[in-house]
């Protein structure tokens, strides 16, 4: 008699996951024939044993007689047991369920990356901010590129960091793939390659090439890499934790950089009249009745004189305002809401809430403003009110305003305040370039580093190190100040 293994049966052997191509669901038969021990031409195993499994004859050969004896009489015994035999292999069916249990075991100790990324991710999920959990997809699927094993049917890289960052969403664990990712989960749940192949050093080359380069083999910005390696080595901590790995295979491996990332390049920044320009500008985009850019010119301006974050700006409420009448004001900045996606967030919104950047959760940050940007601000107020939850920078239907918004925006504001050679270059390029501006403001006007570090919710360290080739132009100055020290000055 021939017959299938059910479906809960065969589930129950693969961890109650479907199998994959290279697991076919074995076809199990009585129909057994044991023949007796036979010799054969053959120095290293002379001894060979046949049997039949549904007509299939199986052999194996021996060395000697009394391995031989042994192992017809183990099938002998499942013989008389009534066992089934797999008809592919000629195993009998309590061989099968014990090697199934013990390549499950060893699936435990040595998951592979498919699995492994899934069960990280879930781990760090719930600590993790939105930000933080789309990096870590990144960089798994960027490493699952040297992972997701060979064949002539493998998906595209695409397919592959597609399938990977939607597959380790912990929401996603019980969930049929979309339909054009199907066939490639399916690929890398059961072709991707085990922890341990990251011994070898074929593959943590390959996983350091993923890791430096795009999809199209340019090499990616430094940044990148340092952020997809940072996710990288802390999926690694967990994998030596768990006992998976016992160190970072890329511990020692350095990408050869010419600078330091997070240098600011002194092309980018604006001088005060191109700032003015351009906030100027901003109030021009959009129709008069969409008021469109009128609404973000003080939100530039908070980036322009006050060195915020755009994330810090979108969360800003007016009760975190003090703006008198005349003179100086202060914002105080307790939040931010970057935009991570709706599937990376908790709220299932696509805009994060977090606290300030590399502080704790309750910390704030008071940043003196200066008189221009509060008459801004009082005017924007004024105009166009706060929104329910007293955000001052709100889209058109009152909600958290998007990246994008804000971006074409000012792209479009650039056009309109710089002449062509200066669109075509660098200049303000990012939104993110008038922090670094008014920073640099602060510097050149003679602030401690440590007040600059303060008021831009960074380091002292980062001030030095990123605006260091900013204050070059100072230099006339610089030299003055010897020339005074040392007695070489002539006067005006």
């Amino acid at each position: 008699m021939t017959y299938r293994k059910n479906s809960e049966t065969q589930g129950a052997r693969t961890g109650g996951r479907p199998p994959g191509p290279e697991v076919p669901e074995p076809i199990l038969s009585t129909d057994v024939r044991l023949w007796k021990i036979s010799k054969v031409r053959s120095k290293r195993a002379p001894y060979q044993l046949r049997w039949t499994v549904a007509g299939k004859v199986k052999t194996a050969s021996f060395s000697t007689s009394t391995l031989a004896d042994s192992r017809r009489s183990e099938l002998w015994q499942a013989m008389r047991r009534g066992e089934a035999f797999d008809t592919e292999s000629g195993l009998p069916e309590s061989e099968l369920r014990a090697a199934a249990e013990k390549a499950e075991a060893d699936a435990r100790l040595d998951p592979n990356w498919w699995d492994f990324s899934r069960e990280y991710v879930a781990v760090r999920w719930r600590t993790a901010a939105a930000k933080t959990r789309e990096g870590l997809a990144d960089s798994l699927s960027t490493v699952a590129l040297a992972m997701a094993g060979e064949g002539p049917k493998a998906p595209t890289p695409e397919e592959v960091r597609r399938a990977m960052r939607w597959a380790v969403v912990p929401a996603h664990k019980d969930e049929e793939p979309p339909q054009g990712l199907r066939a490639a989960c399916a690929w890398l749940e059961a072709r991707s390659l085990r922890l341990s192949a990251l011994l070898e050093s074929s593959v943590v080359r390959d996983v350091h090439y993923r890791l430096s380069f795009k999809l199209d083999n340019s090499p990616a910005a430094k940044e990148t890499y340092r952020r997809r390696r940072r996710g990288f080595n802390t999926a690694m901590e967990y994998a030596i934790q768990e006992g998976y790995l016992d160190a970072n295979p890329l511990e020692g491996i350095k990408r050869s950089e010419s600078s330091a990332s997070g240098v600011v390049d002194p092309r980018v920044l604006v001088n005060e009249v191109q700032g003015r320009q351009l906030l100027v500008a901003v109030s021009y985009v959009g129709s008069v009745y969409r008021n469109r850019g009128r609404r973000l010119v003080p939100f530039f301006g908070c980036m322009l004189y006050a060195a915020t974050r755009p994330a810090e700006a979108v969360s800003l409420k007016e009760s975190q305002c003090f703006l008198p009448e005349t003179g100086w004001g202060t914002i105080t900045l307790k939040e931010t809401r970057p935009v991570a996606g709706k599937k990376w967030t908790d709220s299932g919104e696509r805009h994060d809430k977090r606290g300030l950047k590399s502080r704790d959760v309750a910390a704030d940050r008071p940043v003196p403003i200066p008189p221009v940007l509060v008459a801004l601000l009082r005017q924007h107020i004024a105009e166009f009110g706060v929104a329910k939850d007293g955000r001052i920078f709100a889209n058109e239907r009152g909600g958290l305003l998007g990246s994008s918004s804000y971006w074409r925006v000012w792209q479009e504001a650039r056009e309109l305040a710089l002449p062509p050679d200066k669109v075509a270059s660098s200049l303000g390029r990012r939104p993110y370039d008038l922090r670094s501006t008014c920073i640099t403001n602060w510097l050149r006007a003679g602030l401690p580093v440590a007040e600059v570090a303060r008021r831009a919710g960074n380091s002292p360290e980062v001030i030095h190190r990123n605006y260091v080739g900013c204050l070059d132009d100072s230099e006339e100055d610089n030299n003055k100040k010897i020339e005074k020290v040392m007695g070489w000055a002539t006067g005006d």
